[in-house]
């Protein structure tokens, strides 16, 4: 049996979409699995036990030519079950001339006509992963399983307890902003070590904040590991603090400490940790325009972010009170 899952979306959307590869291979061990990602996030997969390939869209060398070139692979790998996860005309343009026997994707892709079965997408609740297993549960079962990955040993090996703090998003208004976490860094016991993690991209934000937090112990990561990596430095500390956004799903993936800070966003779209020990920290206010979006925005559209300036850094430090 092939099984071809598709996920071409964000880092977040990946690490998720993985407890659907659990799932398969617990039903059908022998099945050869594939899974479709967009360039750049073929690096979380590495080293995956159940994956027989990963194929990749490379979205940013002539999206429609690769997409074209793309189709013409999975055609040839003749395909039992083609999973589409995503609500995008491209995936469901994929999955409805794959050739696989079974087409299966939400109701929502407007391509969804095509396929042999599409299955509600439900957005009142409902965790991403219990979404996703919907799209197998007919053929398999309704038991939902964990999302994993599997880190490579990790070469920085800390002597003492720690804690990573991964400050950056990619939306503004997902973010914890930089001088509250400057302010938890300050205030965390002092016998901590503390990480900061990010990519290269984040880079100068990690480093302003680990300036101007001015304390011993507390050394930037960002740039200098794999997403991998980071997941399994962040398996070990005594707490990771995270913005809704990869880094939290990264922890959900090895079941790491979690404390998910929820700024614009909050945790029922579906998308909160899951991690065995998780917390969940938001703005006590009631505020009327939170959330403002599903992604979030490059600005707070009332212009004062009050669901990220309000949340008190006493909040955070909490969390570690409780676990003591």
């Amino acid at each position: 049996m092939k099984i071809l899952v598709i996920q071409t979306a964000f880092i977040g959307d990946v690490i998720l979409a993985t407890s659907l590869l659990e799932k398969i291979h617990y039903h059908f061990p022998e099945a050869e699995i594939d899974f479709l990602v967009r360039r750049g996030n073929e690096s979380l997969l590495k080293n995956h036990p159940y994956l027989h390939e990963t194929l990749i869209w490379d979205k940013k060398s002539g999206k429609y030519a690769s997409l074209w070139k793309l189709l013409k692979t999975i055609r040839s790998r003749k395909y039992q079950y083609a999973i589409n996860i995503q609500r995008f005309g491209t995936t469901g343009l994929l999955t409805a001339f794959s050739g696989a026997e079974t087409t299966v994707g939400f109701d929502k892709n407007p391509l969804s006509f095509l396929f042999s079965k599409k299955i509600q997408h439900r957005f009142d609740g409902p965790h991403e992963v219990e979404r996703n297993t919907d799209l197998i549960s007919w053929f398999t079962d309704a038991q939902v399983f964990p999302p994993r990955l599997y880190p490579f040993e990790l070469s920085l090996h800390p002597t003492s307890p720690y804690v990573c703090l991964a400050p950056s998003s990619v939306w503004f208004t997902k973010q914890y902003p930089e001088e509250k976490w400057v302010e938890l860094i300050q205030q965390l016991p002092s016998h901590l070590q503390i990480y900061l993690l990010g990519g290269p991209g984040d880079r100068q934000l990690v480093e302003r904040i680990q300036k101007a937090a001015n304390r011993e112990k507390v050394e930037s990561l960002a740039g200098k590991l794999s997403l991998l990596e980071s997941a399994a430095l962040m398996k070990g500390a005594v707490m990771n603090y995270v913005n809704d956004s990869g880094p939290m799903h990264l922890c959900s993936a090895v079941n790491a400490p979690t404390t998910a800070i929820f700024c614009s966003t909050v945790p029922t779209f579906g998308f909160g940790p899951l991690s065995e020990v998780s917390s969940i920290v938001e703005v006590e206010e009631k505020l009327t325009c939170r959330p403002c979006g599903i992604h979030g925005y490059k600005e707070c559209p009332e212009g004062h972010f009050k669901c990220g300036k309000d949340i008190r850094t006493e909040q955070l430090l909490g969390v570690l009170t409780t676990m003591s």
